[in-house]
C-alpha cells in the first residue's frame, strides 16, 4: 500500500532521514513516534506529495485512498456542521474542479485522478448524511448541532467534523496527526473503538499512549535519522527497544573489552623478536573488526523533588446546594460536593456536561447564582485552566519566570526541569511575551509543579506535551502529597492517578470510589460506547 525507500530529507542544515525505509500494508495499524522536531509530520508531508525528499522513493498503490487529519483545521465559512462532515461545502466542489482539470489534461488514469475520483464518489454517496450523523454522534456532536455554523464552534469542534468526514469517506490509508487532542474522554473511547475494526490502514502520530497501546500492531521510532521497526503496541515497543538497547551495550563493552586485551598484548610484545609477528596479527585482528557502536540510552521520564505543600483540613473544600445556569442553560441545580485531604480525583464525561464549570466554581473564579462554596483549613487553591497567558509576565524570560515562582529552586535544576518540559538551551532565554500558546501552557505548569498548592485544579494538563514529559508530570504528581482534581482525555494519565471517579453528566455528579477501571466497570460506560457504535 505504501513503501518507503531509502528517504533522505534535510530542513535548514539538519538532516531528519538518511536512508530511511518503512511499509504500511493493507489493513496494518501503525504509529510514528519520536522526540518533537524529528520529523514526523514532514514525513507525513511527503507522504502526501506536499513535500518533497531530497533523495528516496515513495511508492503508493495507484488505486489507494489517502485521508489525512492534520493538527489544525483550515478555517471555515457559512458551512454548517453537517456540510463539513459530508465534504458539501469545501471537499466536493475542490474535488470536482480538479477532476475537470485533469480531464482537460488527458490524465485520466493517473494515481491523483484515481484517488480523486474515489473520494468524490464516497461523498457523493446516497447514504453519506446518515453516515455522517453516525460519526458525528460518535465524536460527542447532539442532533441540534448539526445545522449549527462551524464557525459558530470552537476549533476542536471543527476538528471532529472533519474527523467525521474522514471517516464517511472511508480511506485505503488513514493518516492521524495527534487525533485525540480535541477529544473528550467519551469521545475518545468512541474513536478507539470505532478504529479497532476500521478496514483500512492507519498511520498514526500520538502522544496518548493508551490510544496506541489499543490500536496500533507495530511502532516505528524516528531514531538516528532512520525509522526503526517494533512490532507491538506502544508498551510493547518500549520493551523491545529497551532490550534491544541492553543488548547492543553488552555487546559494545564485550568488543570494547577484546580489543583492549588485543591492545595489551600488541603493546606488550611488538618490542619481542619472538612474538612481534603475533603482536602485529593481535592489531590487524582490531583492524578488520566491524565497530559497534555505543548505542545511546532510551530517554527516561525526568524526576525532580517537587516540593511539599502545607498541609490542609481533613475537609478541603465543599460545595452546598451550588445552582449555576447559563442563560436557559442549567448546569447544576443543588450540586453538593465535598473533596477530602489527599484525594486524587478525575472528573468525566460527556463534552458540556459541566466539568471545566465544576472545576471553576472550585478553583473560585465563576460566580454561581445560588449556594455555598467553603474552603476548608489551610487550604490553598492553584487552578490550572486551558488558558493562562495572562498570568504570564511578557517582559520576563522564561527561566525567570520559573526561578521567580520558587526562589529557592537552583538554577540548573530549573534548567533541567525546563528540559524536561521541551524548553530547550536558547529557549529558556525566550520573553515570555512571544511564546506560543502551547509553550505558555507548559511554563504555566511548571510554575505549579515548583510551587504547588495543597489543592490543585488541573484541566487537561497534557495538552501540548509529548509522551516522555507527560511521563515526567505523572511522576511529579505521583510525589505530589496535595489533593488533586482534574479534567484528562489522557486515559494512560488517569489510570496513572486518579484514585477516585466524578461522572458529571445532565447535572448530576455521580462518585466512583475507585480508578478507572472501577469506573468503566461499574459505569458501563465503555459498554455504552460500544452499543453506541453498533447501533448508529
Amino acid at each position: 500500500m505504501l513503501t518507503i525507500r531509502d528517504l533522505k530529507k534535510t530542513v535548514g542544515g539538519r538532516t531528519l532521514f538518511d536512508n530511511a525505509t518503512l511499509t504500511v500494508n493493507y489493513g496494518e495499524r501503525v504509529a510514528l513516534v519520536g522526540p518533537n522536531g524529528a520529523g514526523k509530520s514532514t514525513l507525513f508531508s511527503i507522504i502526501l506529495r506536499k513535500d518533497e525528499p531530497d533523495s528516496g522513493t515513495i511508492e503508493r498503490d495507484e488505486w489507494t485512498m489517502v485521508g489525512y487529519l492534520p493538527q489544525e483545521s483550515a478555517p471555515v465559512g457559512d458551512e454548517t456542521v453537517m456540510d463539513v462532515a459530508t465534504g458539501r461545502a469545501d471537499e466536493i466542489p475542490a474535488l470536482e474542479k480538479r477532476l475537470k482539470e485533469l480531464e482537460s489534461a488527458g490524465t485520466v488514469d493517473g494515481p491523483e485522478y484515481l484517488e480523486a475520483h474515489a473520494k468524490h464518489e464516497a461523498l457523493s454517496n446516497p447514504q453519506v448524511e446518515a453516515k455522517a450523523k453516525k460519526m458525528l454522534r460518535g465524536l460527542g456532536y447532539k442532533e441540534q448541532d448539526f445545522a449549527r455554523p462551524a464557525k459558530e464552534m470552537s476549533g476542536g469542534w471543527v476538528m471532529r467534523a472533519h474527523l467525521a468526514r474522514l471517516l464517511v469517506m472511508e480511506p485505503d490509508l488513514l493518516l492521524l496527526d495527534e487525533p485525540t487532542n480535541h477529544l473528550d474522554l467519551l469521545s475518545l473511547l468512541w474513536l478507539q473503538e470505532y478504529l479497532k475494526t476500521y478496514s483500512g490502514a492507519i498511520l498514526m502520530i500520538s502522544h496518548d499512549r493508551q490510544f496506541m497501546d489499543e490500536i496500533v500492531e507495530s511502532v516505528h521510532e524516528i531514531a538516528d535519522q532512520k525509522l526503526n521497526p517494533y512490532k507491538g503496541n506502544y508498551s510493547e515497543f518500549l520493551r523491545l527497544r529497551e532490550a534491544a538497547y541492553e543488548q547492543q551495550n553488552a555487546a559494545y563493552k564485550n568488543q570494547q573489552k577484546e580489543i583492549a586485551n588485543l591492545r595489551e598484548f600488541y603493546d606488550r610484545f611488538r618490542q619481542v623478536a619472538s612474538k612481534a609477528s603475533q603482536a602485529m596479527s593481535k592489531l590487524k585482528q582490531i583492524e578488520r573488526m566491524e565497530l559497534i557502536e555505543k548505542p545511546l540510552p532510551p530517554k527516561k521520564p525526568f524526576r525532580f523533588n517537587i516540593p511539599q505543600p502545607v498541609r490542609s483540613g481533613s475537609r478541603v473544600i465543599a460545595l452546598e446546594g451550588i445552582h449555576q445556569a447559563y442563560g436557559k442553560h442549567k448546569v447544576y441545580e443543588g450540586l453538593d460536593l465535598e473533596v477530602e485531604r489527599g484525594e486524587r480525583t478525575v472528573l468525566v464525561g460527556p463534552n458540556g456536561a459541566g466539568k471545566s464549570t465544576l472545576l471553576k466554581i472550585l478553583a473560585g473564579v465563576l460566580e454561581f447564582q445560588k449556594g455555598e462554596r467553603r474552603l476548608g483549613l489551610n487550604a490553598k487553591i492553584g487552578y490550572f485552566s486551558q488558558h493562562r497567558a495572562d498570568t504570564l509576565d511578557a517582559n520576563k524570560t522564561v527561566l525567570q519566570e520559573v526561578m521567580d515562582a520558587a526562589p529557592t529552586l537552583g538554577e540548573n535544576e530549573a534548567r533541567g526541569i525546563l528540559g524536561s518540559f521541551l524548553f530547550r538551551k536558547e529557549e529558556i532565554y525566550k520573553k515570555t511575551g512571544i511564546l506560543s500558546g502551547g509553550e505558555k501552557s507548559r511554563l504555566n505548569l511548571i510554575k505549579f509543579l515548583v510551587d504547588p498548592p495543597n489543592l490543585l485544579l488541573m484541566d487537561e494538563p497534557t495538552t501540548h506535551l509529548d509522551i516522555h514529559t507527560v511521563e515526567s508530570l505523572i511522576l511529579a504528581l505521583e510525589a505530589y502529597e496535595g489533593t488533586l482534581v482534574f479534567i484528562s482525555h489522557d486515559v494512560h494519565f488517569i489510570r496513572k492517578l486518579a484514585q477516585k471517579v466524578l461522572h458529571v453528566n445532565n447535572g448530576k455528579v455521580a462518585p466512583y470510589p475507585g480508578g478507572y477501571d472501577y469506573f468503566l466497570e461499574k459505569s458501563g460506560a465503555l459498554g455504552d460506547e460500544r452499543a453506541a457504535l453498533t447501533a448508529s
